[in-house]
């Protein structure tokens, strides 16, 4: 799970954390205010209840259920919310704010549905558990859908369910030294404070270089909307071709404005599949200005994402590396096959040099996972500097998975932040159909 300041309170924190009181909100107390003090409470045990709906179900009923999940080892999420708690894209939010592959199931006044990332539970078991536990009262219902769920889902629980911390804080020993947390409680905040600023500066560091990248990215690809010289009432423009260029002016625009609010590495990936999208637009443009078949939907080329969509696959190998297939623009298969060395984007290390960005650190990953999506990068990385490095738990709690299956792979309870893909995120009836939050479109489209 993401790294967050564990809040140590000295003497009350001490307190609960002695009589075990980690899964349920005590009645009375504030009630959650967003989708992040859900979140945050994930972090110490996957059943979290609102104090406003303490009524629904009770501490002792929501500790049974969060033993069930822990014993289970299953990512299995469970949230108790009153109806007035904010419902707008809210498995997006609580999905984006946990960043664990898992299965989402929350209560909602009445009413019931969950998601889950696909990697975890299809979408169609989802909607069928969700259908099959409707009209039952909250302890019921939450039982008997956890019950289904723990079985057919996979992965294994988040290790911060079991006592341990990312931040070095023992949770485990903090419960059974009771008095000795309240004496060292102090420190240990401390500690976990000093660990989040140097995380934290790491992340600031790792945004600045791919600023640089994305920028040149987003200019180059502005510089190819103005070449282009269209205009939606030129002689010759239909419907298709203005749809074309909007969808291009669209990601345009969306890159920018997503490198502009980003503020962790791994929220570039976003820009650059914008770009991708935006791209590809243009190259249906192209096709159809001038008369051509229209292209198929490829990945752009390898060696550099600013030639656009590839055209084919062609044979490489990369220094100390086995030769492996990339998809490649006709420039570069034309470079390769006269035996050439292909257009390779580089960009700045760690030591401030310039080397192809598949050897020029970690930071990269998000940049090329928005461009090479739907689990086609790590073919492509394999033997690299990159690609070893995102193959390692410790990359994804840096900066985020979801680039596909490194050989081990993240299932269900890994760590993959905010950068995952909606459309893998999938199930119930959206509070509507299979589940009953009413309506539909709650969630702002994005696949859901």
């Amino acid at each position: 799970m993401r790294n967050r300041t564990k809040r140590i309170t000295i003497g009350l924190t001490g307190l609960l954390l002695a009589l075990g009181a980690v899964s349920f909100t005590a009645p009375g107390a504030v009630a959650a205010s967003s989708t992040s003090a859900v979140a945050e409470a994930w972090e110490k045990s996957p059943v979290y209840v609102d104090p406003q709906a303490s009524d629904q179900l009770s501490s002792a009923q929501a500790d049974d259920l969060a033993e069930k999940i822990k014993k289970a080892d299953k990512p299995v999420f469970v949230a108790v919310l009153p109806k007035s708690f904010p419902r707008p894209e809210i498995f997006q939010k609580l999905r984006t704010e946990t960043g664990v592959t898992g299965v989402y199931a929350v209560r909602l006044g009445n009413a019931f549905d969950a998601k889950a990332d696909h990697s975890v539970l299809t979408k169609n078991a989802v909607g069928n558990l969700v259908s099959l536990v409707q009209g039952e009262d909250a302890n019921t219902q939450l039982n008997r859908f956890v019950d289904q769920a723990l079985v057919q889902a996979k992965g294994h629980a988040p290790q911060s369910w079991g006592g341990g911390s990312d931040d070095g804080v023992p949770v485990g020993a903090l419960i059974g030294v009771g008095a000795v947390v309240v004496a060292g409680g102090a420190g240990a905040y401390a500690v976990v404070r000093r660990n989040r600023r140097r995380r934290e500066e790491e992340q600031r560091e790792a945004l600045r270089k791919l600023a640089v990248v994305v920028d040149e990215d987003i200019t180059a690809f502005g510089e190819e909307l103005d070449r282009l010289d269209f205009h939606p009432a030129e002689a010759g423009a239909d419907d298709a071709m203005r749809a074309d260029y909007e969808r291009a002016l669209d990601a345009y625009e969306k890159a920018k404005s997503f490198m502009a609010a980003a503020t962790r590495p791994e929220e570039v990936r976003g820009v650059t599949q914008a770009l991708e999208d935006g791209r590809f637009s243009l190259a249906l443009l192209a096709a159809r200005r001038e008369g051509r078949e229209l292209p198929e939907r490829r990945a752009p080329c390898f060696f550099d994402p600013r030639h656009g969509p590839s055209v084919q696959d062609a044979r490489w190998t990369p220094a100390g590396g086995a030769e492996r297939e990339v998809p490649v623009c006709a420039a570069d298969a034309a470079r390769l096959a006269d035996g050439r060395d292909p257009m390779v984007r580089t960009v700045t290390d760690e030591s401030g040099g310039q080397r192809p960005y598949w050897e020029a650190g970690p930071a990269y990953g998000p940049w090329a996972g928005g461009y090479f999506g739907g689990g086609i990068l790590p073919g492509l990385l394999v033997g690299t500097m990159l690609g070893s490095m995102m193959a390692s738990p410790a990359y994804a709690s840096d900066y985020g998975s979801g680039y596909g299956d490194f050989g081990g792979g993240y299932d269900g309870g890994d760590f993959s932040g905010a950068d995952f893909d909606p459309g893998d995120f999938g199930g119930g009836g959206d509070f509507g159909g299979g589940g009953d939050f009413g309506g539909g479109g709650d969630f702002g489209g994005g696949g859901f």
